[in-house]
């Protein structure tokens, strides 16, 4: 039987990712202080935290490497198509950047794939924080909840 106050920390675990919007960090410092102060009382508990955890890792991982892809190949498609003047001589010099020649037609696959790569990191912030609150919500109804794609970090 798991106790009003198992779910209600469990809950607690889960809601405290949320603190990175106003603490860096905070998505990986609460949890972790509240699991591991409460880990050994209740395998509920200890559950959850690990969940939160992983979850948040693998999160950390997957943003990681969509902004090492998307920010280098962004940088690199819009130089790239910069009409510099009067020769380049691979210096580029700033107060002869023709930057009206960035235009529709400029735009190659290599900025596509940096775009989508930019709205898929915003995406799966979208849906890491719902997915925080349904986790939350089933943890307060005593229910084990597994967040999907979450790499087993901590077993």
């Amino acid at each position: 039987m798991i106790t009003s106050n198992e779910r209600t920390i469990s809950s607690l675990t889960h809601l405290s990712v949320l603190t990175q919007y106003f603490i860096p960090f905070g998505n990986f410092i609460f949890p972790i202080v509240i699991w591991s102060s409460k880990k050994n009382d209740s395998e509920f508990i200890d559950y959850n935290g690990k969940q939160t955890l992983n979850f948040q890792l693998s999160i950390f991982m997957y943003s990681l490497l969509l902004l090492l892809i998307s920010i280098p190949l962004l940088i690199y498609g819009f130089v790239n198509s910069l009409t510099v003047y009067p020769h380049f001589n691979g210096n580029i010099d700033f107060d002869n950047l023709d930057f009206h020649s960035i235009s529709h037609e400029k735009i190659t696959g290599i900025i596509l794939v940096a775009i989508m790569g930019i709205v898929i990191f915003g995406f799966l912030k979208i849906i890491e924080f719902i997915l925080i609150i349904i986790a939350a919500v089933k943890a307060s109804n005593g229910e084990y909840y597994k967040y999907p794609l979450t790499i087993p970090f901590i077993k």
